[in-house]
């Protein structure tokens, strides 16, 4: 990991200091690293951990997933992440969306570098990506289950890059293929685990916890998980509730109320059982590898995304 920080600082650096800073902006503010950890862990199953090429796929997903974050942060009118001001707060909305743009073009540079295979499947992967994206500002049809709906932007918008990480780590390590396809399901459930635990965080959790601003989803109207079961429920208690998730809640009374409201329904425990029981799905994909510290360490990975914390 110290290698993939060092090689993600040269990539992220432009021709003038102006692009530099504004591409450094979210690699400094720090973050979990999740994706390319993943790369690497994943490529301790083949006999050529310690190639460049996992370094390489390591910084291409980093880079891919950065730069989804400063377009995320317009989209969503965020004023923080990790903690610190996000880059549409500290300049504008053009700046952020720009620098997401260097960034996706640097993380397709590196792509090129690993060969035409990597590039289709990073192409495929960014299609899934945006058409994620794509599908969370769009309401289900009206005969559509809003669950399956919001489950399948999970997928596109984070599974299918978490997925790659795990693929890229086993592919360019040398594994067998059914390793590869193996991890890359492992990486799509896990990677919808994580978003999900994510959602549930921005409900349970403080900003000095988490570093973004919580119920920010709440407040845009963007349906998660635990927004969505307590839909569900017909119990005459939750009438305020669900009356303040149809309001609208960019105000700051409204949006606080909700938040306390949601934090209190057992559409909470509901949604953290949900991520444990994906986890434990994740896992069991994992008997293709053999006993010992590699599948161990994956076991361990699946369940930190389903108890994480922050």
């Amino acid at each position: 990991m110290a290698e993939v920080e060092r090689e993600l600082e040269r990539h992220v650096t432009g021709r003038t200091e102006y692009v530099t800073t504004a591409a450094r902006h979210l690699l400094h503010a720090g973050g979990k690293r999740f994706r390319p950890l993943l790369v690497l862990l994943a490529a301790e199953t083949g006999p050529d951990a310690a190639s460049d090429d996992v370094v390489t796929a390591a910084c291409v997903v980093e880079l891919t997933h950065l730069a989804s974050l400063y377009h995320d942060d317009v989209m969503d009118e965020a004023a923080l992440r990790r903690g610190a001001d996000s880059a549409n707060a500290r300049w504008d909305n053009h700046v952020a969306i720009l620098t997401g743009d260097f960034l996706f073009s640097k993380s397709s540079e590196l792509t090129a570098e690993l060969g035409a295979d990597a590039v289709r499947i990073q192409a495929q992967t960014f299609t899934r990506l945006v058409e994620g994206q794509i599908m969370e500002t769009v309401a289900p049809a009206a005969d559509a289950d809003p669950l399956e709906h919001h489950l399948a932007v999970v997928a596109g918008k984070t599974g299918s890059l978490i997925a790659t990480s795990a693929l890229y780590g086993a592919r360019f390590a040398g594994a067998p293929r059914e390793v590869e396809e193996a991890l890359a399901a492992y990486g799509e459930i896990v990677g919808c685990a994580f978003q999900i635990s994510d959602d549930i965080l921005d409900i349970a959790s403080d900003s000095d916890e988490s570093g973004k601003t919580p119920g920010t989803d709440l407040r845009e109207g963007v349906p998660t998980l635990p927004v969505l079961l307590a839909r569900r429920s017909s119990d005459p208690a939750d009438a305020r509730l669900l009356e303040l998730l149809d309001a609208d809640l960019t105000d700051d009374a409204l949006h606080a109320e909700a938040l306390g409201l949601l934090r209190a329904h057992p559409a909470m425990a509901e949604a953290r059982a949900y991520v444990v029981d994906r986890a434990h799905e994740a896992k069991a994909l994992l008997k293709v590898l053999p006993e010992g510290p590699v599948r161990e360490a994956l076991d361990a990975f699946a369940d930190v995304v389903a108890t994480r914390t922050a």
